[in-house]
C-alpha cells in the first residue's frame, strides 16, 4: 500500500479523553474513532490488525478440531427466560422490543442460542464430541465505558461451546481449549497466563482467565514467576490425545497463578519467596466448564450407548479479539508509539523514501515495494512529500516492526538501511539483501 493512497488520519496531539497508552496510541495512529460512549468505528489500520488477530484465532481453533459458524447479534429473550438468566444478567444486557412487541436482546454471550441449535439437530452420543464457535460482535452496557477498546460497550469476541457425553470428555475439551489458547497468544507475541478465576454470570466451578501482565490491567494478580518461563513454541500437540493435553495443562496450572477473586494467601505463601509476584493483569480470554447448567433447563439431551437420554456436558470459551489490540499495545510500546509483534502487524514492513522525486530513490523504493509484494508481504510505502522526520515519526507511531529507509546518499554506496522498531538497531544492506532479510523474518511466522 502506498501511503499517499491510504486513509491514515494520524493525530499530532493526544485527545484529552485517552487515559491509557493503548487508547492514546490507537486514536493517534488513526486506528479507531469514537462513535459514541464505548462504541468505535474501526478505521483501516485498526481494522487490518483486528483481522490479523481474528485469523490467528480461527487457525488455532480449527487446528484444535473446533468448527466455525456464525450466530446473530440479536437474540430472543424467550431463550434466556428458558435458561433462567434473562432477569439475572443485570443492566449490562441491552434489552430491545421489536415492532411486534417481542422482547429481544443484543447478545452479550451465546450459551442459550448455541444450546437451542444443538438440541434441534443433535440427538445421539455418536454425534459427540462437538465444539462449535464463532467470532461476532457483542454488547454489554457498561455503566462507565473507558480505556478505549479495553472497556468498551461493543466488542468483537470469539466464543466457543463444547458438547460432550460426560464430565471427563468435557474436561478434555476444557484442556484442549487451554492449550489452543496458549498457542494463540504466543503467535500474537503475548504471554497470557492462565489464572484460576471466578465464573461470574456464566456459571460453573472450573474456569481460568488468561491475563496479560500490564500496569493498566483491571485485575490484581498473584503468581509464581516460574510460569513466565513456560513456552509452547513449536511443540506439536495431538489435540485428540487426552493425556497429552492434560499434561500441558498441568504444566501451566501447577505454578501458582490467581486473580484477586480466588487468591489464597496461605497457598501463595508456599511459593518460594524469590518467585512470588503480584501485578496487574488484562483479561484477554476465559474458559469455563459448567456441566449441565444450560442443557438441563433447556432440554439439550442425547441418547447414550445404553439407550438412556441424558443431558450433555457443556463448556464455553471466549477470546476478546478487539480487546487484544489494546492488550498488545499495553504490553508492547514505547514513548514514540506502538511496537507490533510480527504476527499481528498491519503491514509487514515500512518503506521510507527520504527524497521523494529523486529518480534513483524513487526507482529503488519501487523495486523494494514490488519485491516484498511478490514475496507475499504487505509493505507500507511512504511516498508522500513529508519531511524525513515526520515520516519517521509516523512509522514509529504506527509501530511496524521493520523499516527500510532509502535515500540518495546510501544508494551512492549501493545500500539502504533496515531498522528494527523494537530494538532500534539498524544495518546497511543492499536493497536485495534487505528484502531477503525481511522475507526470512516472516517465513517462520
Amino acid at each position: 500500500m502506498r501511503l499517499s493512497r491510504y486513509f491514515l488520519p494520524v493525530l499530532k496531539e493526544t485527545p484529552a479523553e485517552a487515559q491509557i497508552v493503548s487508547h492514546r496510541c490507537m486514536l493517534r495512529a488513526g486506528m479507531i474513532k469514537q462513535a459514541s460512549a464505548g462504541i468505535y468505528s474501526w478505521l483501516p489500520l485498526g481494522f487490518k490488525v483486528l483481522r490479523r488477530i481474528e485469523q490467528i484465532v480461527h487457525e488455532e481453533q480449527i487446528r484444535a478440531g473446533h468448527i466455525p459458524m456464525l450466530m446473530p447479534t440479536l437474540q430472543s429473550a424467550d431463550l434466556w427466560r428458558e435458561s433462567g438468566r434473562y432477569d439475572d444478567y443485570g443492566e449490562e444486557m441491552l434489552r430491545i422490543t421489536d415492532r411486534h412487541g417481542r422482547d429481544m436482546l443484543y447478545g452479550p454471550t451465546n450459551e442459550e442460542l448455541i444450546t437451542d441449535i444443538f438440541r434441534s439437530h443433535v440427538g445421539s452420543y455418536r454425534d459427540l464430541p462437538l465444539t462449535l464457535y464463532h467470532i461476532q460482535w457483542k454488547f454489554r452496557d457498561e455503566i462507565r465505558p473507558r480505556f478505549g477498546v479495553m472497556r468498551g460497550r461493543e466488542f468483537y469476541m470469539k466464543d466457543g461451546y463444547n458438547f460432550d457425553i460426560d464430565k471427563p470428555s468435557a474436561l478434555h475439551a476444557y484442556n484442549r481449549h487451554m492449550v489452543s489458547y496458549i498457542r494463540t497468544y504466543e503467535r500474537m507475541g503475548l504471554q497470557a497466563i492462565p489464572m484460576r478465576a471466578d465464573s461470574g454470570p456464566i456459571g460453573g466451578d472450573d474456569t481460568h482467565e488468561f491475563l496479560v501482565l500490564a500496569d493498566t490491567g483491571e485485575s490484581e494478580v498473584f503468581y509464581d514467576a516460574a510460569i513466565t518461563d513456560l513456552k509452547l513454541g513449536d511443540r506439536v500437540v495431538d489435540y485428540d490425545n487426552r493425556d497429552e493435553c492434560a499434561a500441558i495443562v498441568q504444566e501451566w496450572t501447577t505454578p501458582y497463578a490467581r486473580t484477586d477473586e480466588t487468591h489464597d494467601e496461605a497457598v501463595f505463601a508456599g511459593v518460594p519467596e524469590d518467585r512470588r509476584r503480584s501485578s496487574r493483569g488484562i483479561e484477554v480470554g476465559q474458559i469455563f466448564y459448567f456441566g449441565t447448567k444450560y442443557s438441563d433447563p433447556m432440554g439439550a439431551t442425547v441418547v447414550n450407548d445404553k439407550g438412556e437420554r441424558v443431558p450433555v456436558h457443556m463448556g464455553s470459551h471466549g477470546i476478546g479479539v478487539s480487546r487484544l489490540l489494546g492488550a498488545i499495545i499495553e504490553a508492547s510500546h514505547d514513548d514514540r508509539g506502538i511496537i507490533w509483534p510480527e504476527g499481528v502487524t498491519p503491514f509487514h514492513c515500512g518503506i521510507v523514501n527520504l527524497k521523494q522525486g529523486d529518480a534513483e530513490a524513487d526507482a529503488a523504493c519501487e523495486a523494494i515495494y514490488a519485491a516484498l509484494t511478490a514475496a507475499g508481504l504487505e509493505p507500507l510505502y511512504d511516498d508522500t512529500e513529508e519531511r524525513a522526520g515526520a515520516k519517521f515519526a509516523t512509522m514509529d507511531l504506527i509501530g511496524l516492526p521493520w523499516r527500510i529507509t532509502v535515500g540518495p546518499r546510501g544508494l551512492k554506496n549501493g545500500v539502504v538501511e533496515l531498522t528494527s522498531r523494537r530494538t532500534g538497531d539498524s544495518e546497511e544492506l543492499t536493497p536485495e539483501a534487505a528484502v531477503a532479510r525481511v522475507v526470512e523474518i516472516y517465513a517462520g511466522i
